[in-house]
């Protein structure tokens, strides 16, 4: 395109960030005739005063969990809140017609903790130090 410019930027606007989604999705969908891709998340929250502790963000598409973020905070962990979190999106995900899930964690993050609940390891990119390798998992459901 001639008349495009290409900016190059740390902090992208949250309308640039769904106007990017938004026409994926639209390509996705007159490609594949589904609309597919939509978000989940399950929300850690005080009992008392429904502040957001932590939780798990992801996503369906195309018979596919993908769990992008998940953070159970300190006081919470060992607790089996974080087991729950992806119990709960799972079951979801196989609601919505999911028969993978997958996701990736950093190699000092949490990889004992996705094996625990039935993830694999498919694969591994190392960058920087090596306790720094991202780790590729996935699970059927």
């Amino acid at each position: 395109m001639r008349d495009a410019v290409l900016t190059l930027t740390d902090a992208p606007s949250r309308e640039a960030e769904s106007a990017i989604a938004d026409s994926l999705d639209a390509f996705n969908e007159r490609r594949t005739g589904v609309a597919h891709s939509r978000p989940l998340a399950v929300l850690l929250q005080g009992a008392n005063s429904g502040l957001l502790l932590g939780g798990l963000l992801g996503r369906t598409s195309l018979g596919l969990l993908f769990i992008d973020l998940i953070f159970v905070p300190d006081a919470s962990r060992g607790t089996g809140v974080g087991s729950q979190m992806m119990s709960r999106a799972e079951e979801e995900a196989v609601a919505r017609g999911c028969r993978q899930a997958v996701l990736y964690t950093i190699a000092f993050q949490a990889p004992g903790f996705y094996r625990r609940v039935g993830y694999q390891v498919f694969g591994e990119v190392r960058s920087g130090p090596a306790d720094q390798a991202r780790l590729f998992m996935t699970k059927a459901l």
